[in-house]
Order: structure tokens, then sequence, then C-alpha cells
């Protein structure tokens, strides 16, 4: 679930994996989301990218993110009520244990892989610590491993370059 969050283009130069068809399809392809004959189209990618954000949303507001508001979490929760009856999971139970996957095949299996994740997570008692960083350009996905789980940013340097900022925004309203 986090390498799909983790697709977006940021501050750091990454570039953005689902700005196509192709690049949809190489990424679910290399993640045994899709066949290399599963037919992808620019739509798809569009639909990767608004499950994608909407899922970055509820990361951004986990992370107690001042810049997410309550009207953009609800737009998010909004569209992910939709998408989970738009790629619908199946469960299946044996000895062993119980599990969510697809229930369809193509581009809605492999979101609805993705939302199966989501959903083990939130079941797992993880779901509070997968968090955005809170740093504009990266909100990189993360799990939140501090004994408080009070994390903000991914790494020391997004809270750095954090930190620096509203430095160089404060010196800057003391000098005029």
């Amino acid at each position: 679930m986090l390498q799909f969050v983790n697709t977006r283009a940021d501050g750091a130069g990454h570039i953005e994996v689902f700005g196509t068809a192709t690049g949809f399809a190489d990424w679910a392809v290399e993640r045994d989301l899709l066949t290399t004959e599963s037919v992808v189209t620019d739509s798809d990618a569009a639909a990767a990218r608004e499950l994608r954000d909407a899922l970055v949303t509820v990361f951004l507001a986990h992370a107690g993110d001042p810049a997410v508001d309550d009207a953009q979490i609800a737009g998010a929760e909004k569209y992910l009520r939709q998408a989970g009856a738009r790629y619908p999971l199946t469960t299946v139970v044996t000895m062993e244990a119980a599990q969510l996957i697809a229930g369809a095949t193509g581009v809605p299996g492999a979101l609805g892989t993705i939302l199966a994740a989501v959903t083990e997570a939130a079941h797992s008692g993880d779901w509070k610590r997968i968090k955005a960083c809170c740093n504009p350009p990266c909100h990189f996905g993360f799990v939140d491993r501090t004994r408080n789980r009070a994390a903000r940013y991914c790494s020391p340097g997004c809270g750095s370059q954090v930190s620096m900022r509203a430095y160089r925004q404060r010196q800057k309203q003391a000098a005029s």
C-alpha cells in the first residue's frame, strides 16, 4: 500500500508514476497486480491517481497536518467509500486464515487489491500509524514507529526543511 501511495511526484525529483497509462501499467505489472496482457487506459491511470490522492489526504490527517481541513478529509472519505463500491472485495476463509482479495480482475482488481491492503492495515491496528509526511513537497507515505505516535515527517531531513522554512519566514516578517 505504501508503494502505491509513494508513486507521486515530489520535491525530491521523483516523477509521477501514474501520469500515463503505460506508467501505471508498468508499476502494476512489476507488483503482479496486472498481467502484461492487461489493457490499461489513461482513465485507469487517473482512477489510480484519485485513489492514491484520497489515501494521501487521510494519511496527512493521521499525521495531524494543519493544511488538511475537514472538507478535504470528508471529500477523501467520500471518494474512498465510492471506490469501495467500485472495486469490491471478496473474503477468502481457510483453516489457516481469512483474508480479503479483489473481487475482480484487470485494473479494478489491481485497485481492489490496494483497498484490501488498506482494510487489512486498518484491522491490524496499524491504520493510525500510517501517515504522510507533512512537508508540502514530499507527502511521502510512512509508518510511524515512534512510541507516542507523534511523527509528522518521513525523515529528519523533511522535518529540518519545514523548520528552516518557518525560520526564514519569521526572519522575513521581522525584517519588514
